[in-house]
């Protein structure tokens, strides 16, 4: 989440308060909109506030007559109505945090600054309270005597847990330094994300001259040219660190001080000693979690973290990512002298630099396999693709889509779809928001603004799910062509998605899967997007309607291990990075320089300088905007790869890609329990057996 500058917001918002009635505020009475969709029409910033006091409020009264319950305490009478608790104030978060990612304004923000101390206070208040504790850890002591089944024993040990790792165990006085710890954290993620969020609208480089354009393919001029006009520059050209823009301008312009200019911009967010720089954010918030991590009797907060994960400790996480740095890493210094070699050729009489590497990666590319970025984007057009996943899902698992013109959006971009199951039974809502904007966050995700859930009475809720994505925008010629990249990302976010419309979970506090596990639903859909046999199903020309010639396929797959080194090396190191940050024991090490520190890191693991890690430090949004967020997990993606490329194997060892028997044990096993089982045991249900790692290694050709 973000915020902006807070100035006389208080005294308004006070105002706002006492003025906005249960009548006409949207989140205080029954959505009345199709299918229990959130009135986006109706829902203004100032609604928020009221909504969260109201939130917080019955939540209280809900815990109050827990507690007060004379009975003994029981899975029943304590653990359940526990778990249901807080609907209101869940819903509100919700939309706030979904909204202020997706389709922010000053107002929003400001609001989130008010109440996200409230907020903090109030889970704190919630975990710490004392005599809640009691009833909760008198069921947990007595469960072995209990006539429990499996779900109802994990929910009472993952509520038990739950409250220890909140602090319940701790002194008064060590429970009010954990308080000031949470709020200090929850002001300063916030701020961090508002501060790269700015740095990332302001950056841009403005072209005057023509001349400067050359190398570029006529899409990416056009995207130029109408992203000036749009800023009120008409006959110019405008390119931005947005990754739409950003990407092939570094892969096709032949100025390479231009190149190196817009790249400048994008790595040195955060860190230009301005209003908006997060280097002593970063600072703070890492002290702040490393004394989190000690004062809960963990030696770090890494420790903290993992103790919830698959990973379980930092040398398990520390180990695979070392088994896989060398190979990686020698792949990429192969990789690197192959880019120098043309550079030289060309008579470049320069080292090669990271903001290099795309230009002349691209030109390896085309040089090896007569492919280049441009070739596959007539065939990626964003229907055609969304297309595609919605006839994946289909042919794995039945479901059908209806679109809805008539469901209130956040944004006028946003598409909505009924989901249904092949019998025609309704599974969900799914947004789609594809296209940046200043309002939006950077990247793509999944999220939900309703999760599923089976009610005590056994009344289903039905999920609202939503991707918020940052591709290709259409031009005034054509429609939205996307990179490869950007096709992959569309079928991995909708992974997550399946992940929340097949969720079949029995207590809302089973629902969550560890981090190190949540990515495989995701990633395991890349593998259709990229397979040789699939893409001429879905990659169709957008203006003859022609599926992606065998040739084009052919060169894909032949360059499947392109610039792995690279890709590889830039994501680990960005995970080491991550974990030396949140392995420092509290008493005996602290961050001064959080440049010296990345500098430190990096060169202690050996990644060469033409790379740089994926994510530097005051741009590190998996891990520094957001509370919890990716921290001591940015790991996940590459401990999930493991599982999720050995998953794939079980649909290419039937011989059937499609495989609709081995796609409804992925769904029941996996897509369906949530966290109603330890994640491996998940896994092995499926699978019939623990993950391989090598089908990992061959699919980036490390082996």
């Amino acid at each position: 989440m973000k915020i902006y500058k807070l100035f006389v917001m208080s005294v308004l918002l006070a105002g706002l308060t006492s003025a906005c009635s249960k009548q006409d505020n949207p989140f205080l009475k029954p959505y009345d909109t199709p299918f229990g969709v959130p009135p986006f029409d109706k829902i203004k910033p100032e609604h928020f506030e009221p909504a969260i006091t109201e939130g917080i409020k019955q939540h209280t009264a809900e815990i109050e007559a827990i507690v007060a319950n004379t009975e003994k305490p029981t899975f029943e009478n304590t653990i359940i109505p526990l778990d249901y608790s807080g609907e209101l104030l869940e819903k509100v978060e919700l939309t706030m945090g979904n909204l202020n990612s997706a389709n922010t304004s000053e107002a929003l923000q400001d609001v989130i600054k008010k109440v996200s101390p409230m907020l903090s206070k109030h889970g704190d208040d919630v975990r710490m309270n004392a005599k809640l504790f009691e009833r909760v850890k008198a069921v947990y002591d007595n469960m072995d005597s209990a006539n429990y089944d499996a779900e109802q024993r994990r929910l009472v040990e993952k509520t038990y847990k739950s409250f220890v790792r909140g602090g319940a165990n701790l002194t008064p006085e060590k429970q009010e330094q954990l308080r000031k710890i949470n709020q200090e954290l929850s002001v300063l993620t916030l701020q961090f994300n508002e501060n790269l969020l700015a740095e990332t609208n302001n950056y841009q480089i403005v072209i005057d001259n023509k001349d400067d354009l050359a190398g570029l393919p006529e899409s990416v001029v056009a995207m130029g040219a109408e992203d000036a006009k749009a800023k009120g520059l008409d006959g110019k050209w405008v390119y931005t660190v947005q990754k739409p823009s950003m990407l092939p301008f570094l892969t096709y312009a032949k100025n390479r001080e231009l190149r190196k200019k817009l790249y400048y911009g994008y790595y040195m967010r955060g860190n230009n000693n301005n209003a908006n720089d997060n280097k002593d954010i970063v600072k703070k918030v890492v002290a702040l979690r490393q004394q989190k991590g000690e004062l809960l009797g963990f030696p770090t907060y890494a420790n903290y973290i993992l103790d919830e994960n698959m990973a379980k400790t930092p040398e398990n996480v520390y180990n695979l990512l070392h088994k896989l740095w060398d190979p990686a890493n020698k792949v990429a210094k192969a990789e690197c002298s192959e880019l120098q070699k043309i550079a030289d050729e060309e008579g470049g009489n320069f080292k090669i630099e990271p903001a290099d590497w795309w230009y002349y990666s691209e030109k390896v590319r085309k040089a090896k396999y007569d492919l280049d970025e441009e070739m596959l984007r007539p065939y990626l057009s964003l229907n055609a693709v969304r297309n595609g996943v919605f006839d994946l899902t289909t042919k794995l698992y039945g479901l059908s889509y209806v679109k809805r013109d008539d469901l209130p959006v956040y944004n006028p971009e946003c598409e909505v779809y009924e989901v249904h199951e092949a019998d025609g039974k309704f599974l969900g809502i799914l947004y789609l928001d594809f296209f940046p904007r200043d309002s939006k966050s950077g990247g793509a995700w999944c999220t939900e603004y309703r999760g599923q859930k089976i009610m005590p009475d056994g009344t289903f809720v039905t999920p609202v799910v939503s991707i918020v994505t940052n591709f290709t925008k259409p031009t005034a010629d054509k429609p939205s062509l996307l990179s490869f990249d950007e096709a992959e990302t569309f079928f991995h976010e909708f992974g997550h998605a399946l992940h929340g419309l097949f969720a079949k979970v029995r207590y809302p506090g089973l629902s969550g899967v560890p981090q190190d596990f949540v990515e495989l639903p995701s990633q395991i859909m890349e593998h259709w997007a990229s397979n040789g046999q699939y893409l001429k199903m879905y990659a169709k020309h957008y203006e003859t309607g022609e599926p992606m010639p065998d040739e084009l396929i052919s060169k894909i797959e032949a360059s499947g291990h392109f610039n792995q080194g690279f890709a590889t090396t830039e994501y680990l190191a960005a995970s080491v990075l991550d974990m030396d940050y949140h392995t420092l024991p509290a008493d005996k090490a602290k961050v001064d320089d959080v440049l010296a520190f990345e500098k430190t890191s990096m060169d202690n693991l050996g990644l060469i300088p033409e790379i740089l890690p994926r994510y530097r430090t005051t741009y590190f949004g998996h891990i520094f905007s957001d509370v919890v967020g990716y921290s001591s997990g940015y790991y996940s993606y590459i401990w999930a790869e493991v599982l999720d490329s050995d998953a794939f194997e079980a649909f290419v060892e039937s011989g059937d890609i499609f495989n609709k028997e081995i796609a409804h044990k992925f769904r029941t096993c996996v897509l369906e329990k949530g966290g109603s089982k330890d994640a491996m045991e998940l896994y092995t249900d499926f699978r019939g057996k623990e993950p391989s790692i090598e089908p990992l290694l061959h699919n980036r050709g490390l082996e």
